[in-house]
Parts: structure tokens; sequence; C-alpha cells
């Protein structure tokens, strides 16, 4: 049976309820989330086997984490206790005209002091099928990177599939290493990645041709051919209306099509929060499952779709509902 191992930090979330901002309100609720995480916990919802592997502070928040991805039928076999930090971090949630903000507090957290070597890649990834990774891991700490690129090499002599979300977070190289001269060699080792225009402008000086007839083409034919072990190149496009009311659609390039989704509106948001991880369960998901790439690339868009309609980091959406967006069934109407 396919299982997809998926490696990165997980968080504290809190937030107020409802749209509260923080000056107003006098409790905070908490659930769990991570990239990465996120993305396993929404394929385990879909019947895909999960696994995340992490590295979670020896304590009882470490322990309500773990457990917290465990209901939702994520494996943490693998998981490391070890360190003393939980990350948090404060979302505030915006509505109409008034963004959505968040407060990091993850710095010297258990996951940025993991010990490279305290993860078995072998063993954990063998009778894997997918590995997925964020460019948010190598960039909280040089052992977090470290223990990526040990990941990335396994999957690679073991013949198993690699995805990232390049996802570049200047703020977050704090360690005296820049992306630009960590994120080329993890990269090398993927077969799809998620990569717009200017994430591929910041981390590998990649601008599309002016003349091309479309952009994100020319940008994904200059990422494959510097790193040839790419077969896929994925985005998003999102157009804000408001802070309740996104269009998304979705976009790929194997290097021989182009293929771009219908445009889905998005009204009311209810948590934008992890709508790019569900967007990449999706895509995972429809890889394995459907036989064009053109149906993962609307499985992916369909399951972001419906995340911004759920509240938590992650998408608790069925096949069945995804399908259904799928289909062109946005109409929201009551089911009996």
């Amino acid at each position: 049976m396919t299982k997809v191992v998926t490696f990165g930090e997980v968080m504290m979330r809190l937030s107020p309820p409802l749209n509260y901002k923080l000056i107003q309100t006098n409790h905070l609720d908490i659930i769990y989330g991570g990239g990465e995480a996120n993305v396993s916990a929404s394929l385990a919802q879909m019947g895909v086997p999960a696994e995340h592997v992490t590295c979670f502070p020896a304590n009882d928040l470490g322990k309500a984490a773990a457990q917290f991805f465990q209901q939702y039928g994520v494996s943490m076999a693998n998981t490391v206790f070890r360190g003393n930090r939980l990350g948090l971090y404060f979302l505030e949630a915006g509505a109409s005209v008034r963004a959505s903000k968040i407060v990091y507090d993850r710095a010297d957290s258990a996951f940025a002091n993991l010990d490279p070597a305290g993860f078995d890649w072998e063993k954990i990834l063998t009778g894997a099928d997918w590995f997925h990774w964020t460019g948010i891991t190598p960039a909280i700490s040089d052992t977090a990177a470290r223990a990526c690129a040990d990941a990335i090499a396994t999957a690679r002599r073991l013949g198993v599939k690699v995805s990232a979300d390049v996802n570049y977070r200047r703020n977050l190289w704090q360690y005296g290493k820049k992306a630009q001269d960590v994120m080329p060699a993890l990269v090398e080792g993927c077969d799809v990645v998620v990569c717009a225009e200017n994430d591929a402008d910041d981390l590998f000086a990649i601008t599309p041709d002016p003349a091309a007839d479309h952009s994100f083409v020319s940008m994904s034919e200059q990422l494959m051919a510097r790193f040839p072990a790419i077969k896929q190149v994925i985005t998003t496009r999102r157009d804000t209306l408001s802070a309740s009311h996104n269009q998304l659609r979705g976009l790929l390039y194997d290097g021989e099509s182009f293929v771009e989704t219908p445009t889905y509106d998005i009204v009311p948001i209810v948590d934008r929060i992890g709508g790019g991880d569900a967007f990449m369960a999706g895509f995972i998901y429809g890889s394995l499952t459907y036989p064009s790439a053109s149906e993962a690339l609307l499985c992916g868009v369909a399951a972001s779709v419906i995340k911004h309609s759920i509240h938590g980091d992650f998408n608790l959406a069925s096949v069945a509902e995804v399908e259904e967006v799928m289909r062109g069934n946005t109409s929201g109407r009551l089911l009996r």
C-alpha cells in the first residue's frame, strides 16, 4: 500500500476565537500544525497511509502535539523526543479588509536543535512511495538542513519520489547560511517542486524570459534545465480580493505541456492557513490515484479550496468532498 512520509517542524498554534484581535481576547484556542505535517494529516483524511517525522520536546507539550496528529491517523512512529521547547505561533484571523496576522515564537525549539544522527532514514523510508519536505525546514537551523539532506539522499537511493515546496521565508534564515547556498543542493534531489516565479528568482536567480508567452513556463523550463531530476513544476495563483474573498487556480509544467485549472472563487474564507499544504496533499493523492497530471493538479486545487472552509492548519476533507469540487459542485448545497 502507498505510503507518504513528511519531515518538518510542528508548532502549537494559539489563536483568539472567531475573528477577534489578540488585544480583545482573554483566551486562546490551541491546535498544532506545520507545513509538512499538514500534508500528512490531509493525506490521512483521504485514506493514504502517512507518517510525519519530527523532533518534539521531551515533555507534555511534545506528547500532546504527537497525540494531536495521531488522532487524525498520522503515524508518529519515528518521532524523536529530545530538548525542551515547542515552537509557538499566534494567529489573528482577519476578515473583510483586515488582513490576518501571525506572530512567531519558535526560536531555539527542540526541532531547531535536533541531532541529524537521531533519524534512521533507511528504516523510515523503506517501503515508502513519496517523501515531502519544504523550504521551511532547512531555514530553521544547520542541523535541520543536514537532516533534510540526509532524508533526500536516502529517498533517492531507495527510489522514493521526492517533492518540495520551496517556500522561501527570508526572515527564517538566521543561522549564518543563505538560502541561496543551501537550497540548490536539496532541490537537485526532487522530482516535483512547488515554485512560483518570485521564489525561483530569490532562490536560484532564475527569471522568466520577457519574450516568453507565459512567465511560469519560461521559469519552469529554466528550473528543469538546471535541476534535471525535476519532472514537474507546480504552483497556485491566488488573487486576494479581501481577507474573506480569494480566487485560486493551479499551474503545472512537465517539460512538454502546460496545464492550468479553472479559477475557483472562495468566499467567505473560514481559515486560509494551510491552503498550500492542502494543495500539495491533494496533488500527491491525485498523482498516486488519477491517470493524468491535469487531474492531479485539479485535485490539489480542489483540496485547497475546501481547506479554506475548514478551521485549523490542515484539510479535514474526504476524497468524496474533494471530488465534488473537482466536478464543479461548489454550491455548498445541504447534503441529506
